[in-house]
């Protein structure tokens, strides 16, 4: 049988997905990338915000059209089983992240031909980014307890994964030839913190993960403000092979809003971190997310965080219009903003880290870059590059490049900066 996987979502959803194919290659299943093609198709969803669970939908409905075995599973069917069940009967069965250790078990009721057989590992997986770059997953869950995220619902308490069992898994991806390690977590800066058998950090871990010289980038991605120690960040100013990319999603800088949102923190502390960390790390690049609109935000508290970004000069910075997510505290909160409220000023935030994202970037004019190639664009006769610039998820901009010879994607090559604009990068590859 041929089997298709659609993964929405984050990161983090894409390493469960590919747990899932390796299980399905593991029974013999053939993965194929046209749902035309597949016999049963599998849609792992997110069900994080508003317009996520719609994508979710959309998605499901899609792949019923086709009248193939259909399995729904992730953080969507985590939230919401019952009611998928009752609304979308097309769907022959919805698998909850509660039922992971019984995977194979609960596909056998619909997959009649075959006996399934092993569990969800991470240490199987079937790698779906690019050769020469991987995810490694650290922890589950979150302890955090934002007002407004519903993640501790869907995935439950912060749980580190093993140390021995993460660089077993890091192993097997040096020996696929992985040359890029992207570490992620709901919250990688609070790594051992729940293991009290023995004392380990993210900075231990980060250390073991360095002792394998064939990862020539590890970057970390999603660290909580307040739990980024001076250590880590000594580390990755001292470490080569750390990619000094931090990115701190923050959320907001107004005091009384960090409250209503259950932040740690405040302000000055923010302030001081992202100082401490330019100070520190001279080629360092700050990564930021923020909601807009969280209910009670006034005019003064968006004036302050305008303010703000001006202030730090976020090298990359998304933001979000806050979604009313149920079962979250921040649901039930009074003062909640007007939808037109929130998308001006959301235009307005852009369009100020679009000035910002300029100047930053002509400051980069006639830098050297190192990183790996990542894609040959034929069109344009451009190659792009990944340095410590861009993380790997396409929301930092680019680095687009010429080359008078020919490149592999995976090379490391080295690029000089000739020209920008608000957010892309352009340069001449460096013999």
């Amino acid at each position: 049988m041929k089997v298709g996987l659609a993964s929405l979502g984050c990161a983090k959803n894409l390493v469960d997905s590919e747990m899932i194919l390796s299980l399905m290659k593991r029974n013999d299943f053939e993965i194929v990338n046209s749902k035309e093609e597949a016999d049963i198709i599998i849609v792992n969803t997110c069900g994080f915000i508003e317009s996520s669970k719609k994508e979710s939908i959309d998605t499901i409905f899609e792949m019923a059209s086709l009248n193939k075995i259909l399995v729904v599973t992730g953080c969507l069917v985590e939230r919401y089983k019952e009611e998928l069940e009752k609304e979308i009967p097309e769907v022959d069965l919805f698998l909850a992240i509660r039922d992971y250790p019984y995977f194979s078990e609960l596909l056998n009721q619909v997959i009649k031909s075959k006996n399934i057989k092993g569990n969800l590992d991470l240490s199987q997986r079937v790698i779906s980014t690019q050769k020469f770059s991987a995810y490694l997953k650290i922890s589950e869950g979150c302890n955090n307890c934002c007002t407004y995220c519903a993640i501790p619902l869907i995935r439950g308490k912060f749980r580190s994964i093993d140390k021995t069992d993460i660089i077993n898994q890091a192993i097997k991806l040096k020996d696929q030839g992985v040359k890029e390690l992207v570490v992620i977590s709901q919250d990688t800066t609070r790594y051992g913190r729940d293991i009290t058998s023995y004392k380990t950090d993210i900075v231990d871990l980060l250390k073991e993960l360095l002792k394998i010289k064939e990862f020539n980038y590890i970057r970390l991605l999603y660290l909580y403000p307040d739990e980024i120690t001076d250590e880590l960040i000594e580390l990755i100013g001292k470490e080569k092979r750390l990619t000094p990319y931090f990115d701190i999603p923050i959320q907001h800088c107004s005091n009384g809003i960090l409250n209503s949102m259950n932040r740690r923190g405040n302000k000055e502390f923010l302030i001081n971190l992202f100082n401490k960390i330019k100070n520190k790390v001279s080629n360092a690049i700050l990564r930021t997310t923020l909601i807009i609109g969280f209910p009670g935000e006034t005019d003064q508290d968006f004036d302050e965080l305008m303010d703000f970004i001006k202030e730090i000069e976020f090298d990359h910075l998304g933001a979000f219009t806050y979604s009313r997510e149920e079962g979250t505290v921040s649901y039930d909160f009074p003062f909640q903003v007007d939808e037109k409220i929130k998308r001006a000023r959301y235009r307005k935030i852009m369009s100020a880290q679009k000035k910002i994202s300029l100047k930053k970037n002509k400051l980069r004019i006639g830098e050297i870059h190192d990183g790996l190639v990542i894609k040959y664009d034929f069109p344009s006769n451009c190659y792009y590059l990944r340095s410590h610039f861009n993380a790997p998820d396409d929301i930092d901009g680019a680095i687009i490049f010429k080359s008078n010879r020919s490149l592999e994607e995976g090379m490391i090559v080295k690029v000089k900066i000739t020209s920008c604009d608000s957010y892309n990068l352009y340069g001449e590859l460096i013999d």
